[in-house]
């Protein structure tokens, strides 16, 4: 294994102070327990707080800023953030409005918020509320969840939700019906062409043989539909866009945003192969595209392979996708 890295259990300690040493302006931290949060004073908006195991960069800690996540709690890699860093971030950002949880649906992830959650309300914390986001049409169930997976477009519930919250000072429970309505409209699913490697590991968390690729792999590398053998582009990311459209259903007329998503290992160039066929795929069920989004959103480590992901919009959701954000990466 070739990886930049110093000894792998300081992996994920190292990146987040290099995130905030990089983005001094905009970023603080509590590296003990691996809370990344807003640095600009902030006062009458409910705060959004998400977080799971690292190893997905740049989601969470890197979507931390105005307009979109007020802090991000990180697990070591594909682990999920511990009780306590999850009980802090939550007092430390919350201006007495509240705070959302948005949370992917992992069994660690979820049980670990769930618990914080009960933590602030026995310690008369800040008012707390979740959503679980689960995106995923691969499967139904998976080795890290039970019930559909939450992957890459829970980026589009950060981006309207935080919009949401910093422009117009909505209520939590406002806020949570909001997340909500996104969640039901967006829909994803992903392929990998290779495994990825963990820095504590040090060999590929799966083995996928040579002509073989993945159709609905999960974020950890998890199995999803099928193992098939490679297909061109057109083939694969049609097989995937089709399950997409059809699990909403998306219907001719819709306007949605697209997001082609990719896993880490993936050339940029690749990635706009993808899109191309997408936009022509949406064209011929004239679905109409509003904003198509392409780039590294969520990723699992070094995998090669990538995430087509939908989401149906209305005239609020167009606005608060277009709404600025302050953050470390410039994606939104």
């Amino acid at each position: 294994m070739k990886k930049i890295i110093n000894r792998p259990d300081d992996v994920v300690d190292e990146m987040l102070k290099g995130l905030v040493l990089s983005n001094p302006d905009k970023l603080s931290a509590v590296f003990e327990k691996r809370i990344i949060y807003r640095k600009d004073p902030y006062l009458n908006k409910v705060a959004v707080i998400s977080g799971s195991g690292s190893g997905h960069e740049p989601d969470q800690a890197f979507y931390v800023g105005r307009g979109m996540l007020d802090a991000a709690c990180a697990g070591q890699v594909f682990a999920a953030p511990t009780l306590d860093a999850i009980v802090d971030a939550a007092k430390l950002v919350d201006r007495g409005r509240g705070v959302l949880f948005l949370v992917k649906n992992y069994t660690g992830d979820r049980a670990n918020f769930e618990m914080a959650s009960e933590m602030l309300e026995f310690e008369g914390g800040p008012d707390v509320d979740t959503v679980i986001i689960n995106d995923d049409v691969a499967v139904k169930d998976s080795t890290f969840t039970a019930g559909r997976r939450g992957v890459a477009g829970a980026m589009f519930v950060y981006k309207i939700v935080g919009a949401k919250s910093e422009e117009e000072g909505v209520n939590l429970k406002s806020l949570k019906t909001l997340a909500m309505e996104v969640n039901d409209n967006v829909r994803s699913m992903g392929f990998a062409l290779k495994s990825c490697t963990t820095p504590a590991k040090g060999s590929p968390t799966f083995d996928l043989g040579p002509d073989e690729i993945e159709l609905g792999v999960g974020l950890h590398g998890e199995p999803g539909r099928q193992r098939v053998k490679f297909m061109p582009a057109d083939q694969v990311i049609k097989t995937i866009t089709d399950a997409v459209v059809e699990d909403l259903p998306y219907a001719s007329g819709d306007e949605v945003a697209v997001m082609v998503n990719g896993l880490g290992g993936t050339p940029i160039g690749e990635l706009y192969i993808s899109a191309k066929i997408v936009h022509e795929i949406l064209e011929n069920k004239k679905i109409k595209i509003f904003k198509t989004y392409v780039n590294n959103f969520c990723t699992s480590l070094d995998m090669e392979g990538c995430s087509v992901s939908l989401l149906r919009l209305n005239e609020e959701f167009k606005k608060l996708l277009q709404s600025p954000a302050d953050i470390p990466v410039r994606y939104f």
